[in-house]
């Protein structure tokens, strides 16, 4: 597909190879992040067996009894916790690329596009990278001093081998950059490559998609108001 370049500092064929590019990165994004938000459902059974087995004392020591440590209170919360540490750090980076992660918009959503799209360059060029790069950084030594250290639970019955949930850190901060450096990519190739390239955006939405809001379908009471471009075919 041939596209008119002219004005843009990024030619056709450079752009469209860095659709495709941060394509790959955002499709790994959310690769990790649908497998990372599987943690919930460990997080769920674990939560109920400890609320259950807490009210049921000799529920709790039949167990403990029968398959181990691992039923005791203190391990069940430590695990709790560790189970949504896991879950918040994979799943960070899915929330950047569909757009899904709080914000508090008051003077973006008014603004025109390209200026939505300054704002999104300038945001993951000053913020949302660098910081994901500082705390990497400083997560990476602190996983490692917990495992040279050997470091434990604060309780003396809490579980071992506390740098594994650290390192779950530093995977979950990695993936939020990969994510972050997706949707620059992305504001790059919007802001100087050809106007009329289209490809799915992550966080901005394309002038003609009146009726959509940070990425999520607005309500429609009258069909006239359906832009052209994205009215359905009769039939």
């Amino acid at each position: 597909m041939t596209m008119e370049s002219t004005g843009s500092l990024i030619r056709d064929t450079g752009a469209q190879r860095l659709v495709r590019f941060s394509d790959r990165l955002r499709r790994f994004v959310d690769f990790v992040g649908r497998w990372g938000a599987l943690m919930i459902l460990p997080l769920i059974a674990v939560t109920m067996i400890d609320v259950v087995i807490r009210k049921m004392v000799w529920l709790q020591l039949w167990l403990i009894e029968h398959f181990g440590r691992i039923f005791e209170s203190t391990l069940l919360q430590e695990m709790e916790w560790h189970f949504h540490t896991a879950l918040f750090a994979l799943v960070l980076g899915y929330g950047c690329i569909w757009n899904s992660h709080v914000r508090v918009d008051l003077v973006r959503e008014h603004l025109p596009y390209r200026k939505k799209a300054w704002l999104e360059l300038l945001g993951t060029t000053f913020f949302l990278l660098p910081y994901c790069l500082v705390v990497i950084y400083f997560a990476i030594n602190f996983t490692y001093e917990s495992y040279k250290i050997g470091e434990i639970s604060a309780s003396t019955v809490g579980l071992t081998h506390r740098w594994m949930i650290k390192s779950v850190l530093v995977i979950g901060l990695c993936v939020a950059a990969v994510a972050g450096f997706a949707i620059w990519l992305q504001t790059v190739i919007v802001l100087f490559g050809p106007k009329e390239l289209r490809f799915p955006l992550m966080t901005l939405e394309w002038p003609e998609e009146e009726v959509r809001i940070e990425g999520k379908q607005r309500v429609v009471l009258d069909p006239e108001d359906v832009p052209p471009s994205l009215a359905k075919p009769p039939g």
